[in-house]
């Protein structure tokens, strides 16, 4: 009951951050056994499990018996045996790679050659995987499908979507080893965690100098090459920074 004034008036499914409660039920069932976990607002543990949606595709599921993955999809129950069978049956004859679907294995392979498939209609661009060029697409198009439910932002990837959601939730899921600090981007996560290692992986092509972050370098190399790019619009001063 505490967690419920917390919730969007649209609450969401904590198995993926993003599917509406409306859709829990099938989409929980398919993805993992994780009802358990699930906060679905002012509906109890007991009243979804006992829900007419659970109990119609209840006789359909699809239980593995080492863990508690259920499935309603019979193909995708197989393809999760292979975890609990050891060594995957699909080797890749150019790396250690190896895979439980030949369709996997198929679009791996294509990492290794050349080969693109997917051509863009719009421009000279080509992709190795279907979804890329989906993706790509929509920097022509302008389709921005991933709609944010507390603002009217929208977003042409699912994981600016995700990344954009934490900034009305608070969520940090990225916690440094070293200290109490945790970020809603892992990329500041790995930022910060230089300051432990003390590694600076951005090293000057002019000098020995390296530094933790990029636009450091950036500004750095500025001091070897004279470049001002910021100039005043009422002088001709102009700066590094």
């Amino acid at each position: 009951d505490h967690l419920h004034h917390l919730l969007p008036e649209q609450p969401l499914c904590i198995a993926c951050c993003c599917s509406p409660v409306r859709c829990c039920v099938r989409h929980i069932i398919c993805t993992a056994f994780v009802l358990y976990r699930f906060v679905a607002g002012p509906l109890s543990f007991a009243a979804l499990k006992q829900s007419s949606s659970l109990a119609s595709i209840r006789g359909r599921l699809h239980s593995c018996q080492q863990c508690t993955y259920v499935t309603l999809d019979k193909s995708a129950i197989n393809r999760h045996l292979h975890k609990h069978m050891g060594e995957p049956p699909l080797q890749c004859h150019l790396c250690p790679a190896a895979f439980t679907q030949n369709s996997r294995l198929v679009l791996h392979v294509r990492t290794h050659t050349v080969e693109r498939p997917f051509s863009c209609l719009h421009c000279n661009a080509s992709f190795s995987l279907k979804r890329t060029l989906v993706s790509h697409m929509r920097s022509h198009t302008g389709e921005r499908p991933f709609s944010c439910i507390h603002c009217n932002a929208s977003f042409k990837h699912k994981e600016h979507l995700e990344k954009h959601v934490r900034i009305h939730t608070g969520a940090r899921p990225f916690s440094c080893v070293h200290c109490n600090a945790s970020f809603a981007i892992k990329k500041y996560l790995t930022r910060h965690m230089r300051s432990h290692t003390g590694d600076r992986p951005f090293c000057c092509v002019h000098c020995t100098a390296s530094f933790l972050r990029k636009q450091h370098l950036v500004i750095h190399i500025r001091t070897h090459t004279g470049e001002r790019p910021f100039s005043c619009v009422h002088c001709n001063a102009s700066f590094m920074i």
